[in-house]
């Protein structure tokens, strides 16, 4: 274990204030890691290890989209499911400005800004799923339908390999 305390980010308060119940899990953090780390490190499938990703459209408006960690998202497909001429992802500087996180510790709960959130609708089907608990190293774990309670995200079908 990388720490021996849990960090209490704004993502922790939410769920706290929220009463989501939630295990806390912190693993040694690898940059560039990404959900393959982290999987391996907490010895869960790396497809219910849910990525946050911060995206902005084209009139530059921030979003959120929860990807499984084995799938990446087409933005394309995004860009049409949503209504919008395109979706891209943020450079690091813009995402952690947007979301109040570091780029690798960023949590869909308590960011900086109110966004919208668009979820991969196959996310929605696992038993439990592992996000980010807003920092480096340290992901929650949580029933899919305590999230959708929480964000009322978006379902949308945007994940490819």
């Amino acid at each position: 274990m990388a720490h021996s305390t849990t960090p209490v980010t704004p993502a922790i308060r939410v769920l706290r204030s929220a009463g989501v119940p939630f295990t806390e899990h912190l693993y040694r953090y690898e940059e560039h890691g990404g959900t393959r780390v982290s999987s391996r490190e907490l010895g869960v499938d790396e497809h219910a290890v849910i990525k946050t990703l911060v995206m902005e459209d084209d009139a530059r408006a921030p979003l959120l989209v929860l990807m499984h960690g084995d799938l990446e998202v087409s933005t394309k497909q995004l860009a049409r499911a949503i209504g919008r001429k395109r979706v891209e992802p943020c450079s690091p500087d813009v995402a952690n400005r947007h979301s109040g996180y570091l780029v690798g510790g960023t949590s869909p709960f308590g960011t900086r800004k109110v966004m919208p959130v668009y979820i991969e609708r196959t996310i929605l089907e696992l038993p439990r799923i592992y996000v980010n608990g807003g920092a480096r190293g340290f992901l929650v774990g949580l029933a899919p339908s305590e999230l959708v309670r929480v964000l009322k995200p978006t379902s949308v079908g945007v994940g490819t390999i």
